[in-house]
């Protein structure tokens, strides 16, 4: 493989660093770039260079004097300036049927193997590396379709009021000799970007573009030096390969984005949730992957066509790119299971493995993004999305914007739910990486096939801890899963006095007697819901015998368990001032006036906390974690 670098730039911006060296020879973090870059391309099979020089040529033939590498290399002086693609054009002859063209002032760490692959499954002319921006009003801007075909280029400056999708060139390509022999005696100067490209796809060249998130920046100005030395020793370069795992956040969009409002069937129907783009941009800021998953029956139903729809992402990506923000990638199931629509495309009318709650859209983006789906999140507004999650191996947290569960289809428990999106992204950013550095010790002791009481008061954080600890206990390997014992809460009808009058104490553990024998345990556990305060049939609960589980609740310490498992009893406690708001806000939320609200308190407060506090005394460990809840996240 040949790869063109073109490295006879001046440097006139980054003369300050440069001490008469010519730009590509700019050091950075103690290591010359044009080393860096050759080095780069020899470890993904490159077996040949040709380096355009022109200014200070002497210093870049010494270099490759002094520092030999696995390449060979051919220098070519490519004379009065050209452009870009003129440059490339003037040596057409000495070029390989297929080449790389890597510009002589950008850092790269790209999986090289890949993109070549890309390419070749494209059977384009030429793939260009695309990636989003935290500033595509003033770049420009490449449309592509679903298949990654080009569509059009889009220079800055764009039309006012102009969706335009975000994805920017990167300024690495492969290209094919002969998709460029016919511009051969073009008039220069010619750039790729902003002239050869747009004329080859105007006259009908294919071109591909390869999306990715990998690392790839230009480091022209000495503010952007600064800020590439500062990714390459802080490690942003290297956690941005293609080969490191990766942690992404999965976000449904219609709720969860953006207001639900019927079907979104026009960019005029997208409106963002208030706070939405802040909260990706702070998942940018995180490294973690922003991929959206959403369902578009719209597509099947013939209410709105793939041209429809990229205009709506595209008023997606503008918005967001207003605060800075982007997504890295995007996933759609176009399909729709039932007939009967009015222009409805038969086509799309399938049982697919893409429309959530199937995982196909997760599963895909895993694959193609290199995603560690066990580290990674949901954050959705439906049962849907929760079960994708569930079915994934990935943590939901439920938003209470659109449809906020209640819509009831799928009887899945999520992990952490949330007012919004971005109380969502906080509490992955902030809350529980403290949550589970406070648990660690704890998680330590818990071994696959034990049991982890996690009992305390109501509306105490009981849920988000036993959920944290779970998520934790799977990330070091130990199978886990949470169960509470919420689901048990008897409906208001069926009700006795007391503490122990509002919960189901027997059925829990006749489902569990054969888990706590040490076999497997498989039941049907019940779904209580707190807006109606009644029991509804729930979901198949299956509980291998050789996980761990963290069975929560205020029960947690009462019931009547019998085993020979290793038990830890986890006591989750909190100031009492601060719990009281959080259960009156809680229950003003469901409808109750608030001296309604006020008399539950007292009338729960006095049956139930004394019980609890005796039980504290049983604990293990005890933990607290007030100070986190200023805004609640405890889980429905």
């Amino acid at each position: 493989m040949q790869a063109v670098i073109l490295a006879g730039g001046k440097g006139t911006r980054l003369a300050e660093r440069l001490n008469g060296r010519p730009k590509p020879l700019v050091d950075v973090c103690g290591v010359p770039l044009l080393k860096r870059q050759v080095d780069q391309l020899a470890s993904y099979g490159v077996t040949e260079a040709i380096v355009l020089v022109n200014h200070k040529a002497e210093q870049i033939e010494a270099f490759f004097a002094e520092n030999p590498s696995d390449l060979k290399v051919t220098l070519i002086d490519d004379g009065e300036p050209r452009g870009t693609a003129g440059a490339v054009l003037a040596c057409l002859e000495r070029l390989a049927e297929r080449f790389l063209v890597v510009y002589g002032d950008t850092l790269f760490d790209i999986d090289i193997t890949a993109f070549l692959a890309a390419h070749e499954a494209a059977g384009a002319q030429a793939t260009l590396l695309l990636h989003p921006n935290d500033h595509p009003v003033d770049s420009d801007l490449v449309e592509v379709d679903e298949e990654g075909r080009i569509l059009a280029f889009h220079g800055y400056p764009h039309p006012p009021g102009k969706h335009l999708p975000n994805l920017v060139n990167a300024a690495f390509y492969v290209v094919e000799r002969a998709g460029l022999e016919r511009y051969r005696e073009a008039e220069p100067p010619l750039d790729f970007a902003k002239d050869l490209f747009p004329r080859m796809l105007a006259e009908g060249a294919s071109l591909h573009g390869y999306r990715s998130f990998e690392y790839i920046k230009d480091l022209g100005t000495p503010k952007r030096l600064d800020k590439v030395e500062k990714h390459l020793r802080t490690g942003v370069v290297e956690r941005a390969r293609r080969s490191h795992p990766q942690t992404a956040v999965f976000l449904d969009r219609d709720g969860t984005l953006n207001q639900l409002r019927d079907y979104v069937r026009t960019p005029e129907d997208l409106e963002l949730i208030p706070s939405a783009a802040q909260a990706v941009k702070r998942l940018n800021d995180a490294e973690l992957r922003v991929v959206v998953i959403t369902n578009q029956p719209v597509l099947a139903r013939g209410e709105c066509t793939h041209e429809g729809l990229r205009a709506i992402h595209a008023k997606l990506d503008t918005e967001l790119g207003h605060a800075g923000a982007y997504v890295d990638a995007l996933y759609f199931c176009p399909h729709h299971p039932h007939s009967g629509f009015p222009g409805e495309v038969a086509a799309l009318k399938v049982d697919c493995d893409c429309r959530k709650p199937k995982d196909g859209m997760i599963r895909k983006a895993a694959a193609e993004l290199n995603i560690d789906l066990a580290r990674s999140w949901m954050i959705g507004d439906s049962t849907s999305d929760v079960l994708a999650a569930q079915r994934a191996g990935v943590r939901s947290i439920l938003v209470e914007t659109g449809e906020g569960g209640r819509e009831g289809r799928y009887p899945a428990e999520p992990d952490f739910s949330a007012r919004d999106v971005a109380e969502a992204v906080e509490f992955i950013t902030s809350r529980y990486p403290a949550i589970a550095e406070r648990l660690s010790a704890f998680a330590a002791g818990v071994k696959p096939g034990d049991l982890v009481l996690v009992g305390g008061f109501s509306r105490a954080g009981k849920s988000t801890i036993s959920g944290a600890l779970a998520a934790h206990l799977r990330e070091a390997g130990v199978p886990a899963q949470r169960l509470g014992l919420d689901r048990w809460i008897l409906s208001s009808d069926q009700r006795q006095p007391g503490f122990e009058g509002r919960h189901d104490m027997d059925s829990p553990v006749w489902a569990l007697e054969p888990w706590l024998k040490g076999g497997n345990a498989s039941f049907t556990a019940p779904r209580y819901e707190r807006q109606t305060r009644t029991s509804r049939p729930g979901a198949p609960v299956e509980i291998a015998a050789g996980e761990a589980l963290v069975l929560e609740g205020v029960t947690a310490f009462a019931l009547p368990l019998q085993t020979d498992r290793r038990v830890h009893r986890l006591f989750v406690e909190s100031d009492e001032r601060a719990r009281r708001r959080r259960i009156l806000d809680d229950l003003i939320a469901r409808g109750a006036s608030a001296s309604e609200a006020e008399r539950i308190y007292e009338e729960r407060r006095a049956d139930e906390n004394p019980a609890i506090q005796r039980a504290r005394a049983a604990a293990d460990h005890v933990i607290s974690l007030d100070e986190l809840f200023a805004a609640s996240l405890e889980t429905a």
